[in-house]
């Protein structure tokens, strides 16, 4: 058998074994155990959280993600810190 032939058979075999090999467990059934949107929003709402949207300056949206970042908390809690402080003022 010639040179040629054998890589080509070399390849073929090599495809064959990517084509039965399992998917990683990213895209397995192991990434469908994250949280839906569904359950995520009951999670919520037995925390007693409620849906909030608000329209803010782009300033003041990155002032607020850089405290978040420098306090390495969400920026939920943040944002109800915030607010938390300036309705008790």
């Amino acid at each position: 058998m010639k040179k040629t032939g054998l890589d080509k058979n070399k390849g073929l075999k090599i495809n064959s074994k990517m084509k039965q090999a399992g998917s990683p467990a990213r895209f397995g059934k192991e990434a469908a155990a994250a949280l839906d949107r569904r359950e995520q929003r009951r999670l919520d709402q037995a925390l007693g959280l409620v849906p909030f949207a608000v329209k803010l300056d782009g300033d003041l949206v990155q002032r607020i993600q850089a405290l978040a970042r420098e306090r390495q908390a969400g920026l939920n809690e943040v944002v109800a810190e915030l607010l938390k402080k300036g309705l008790e003022s």
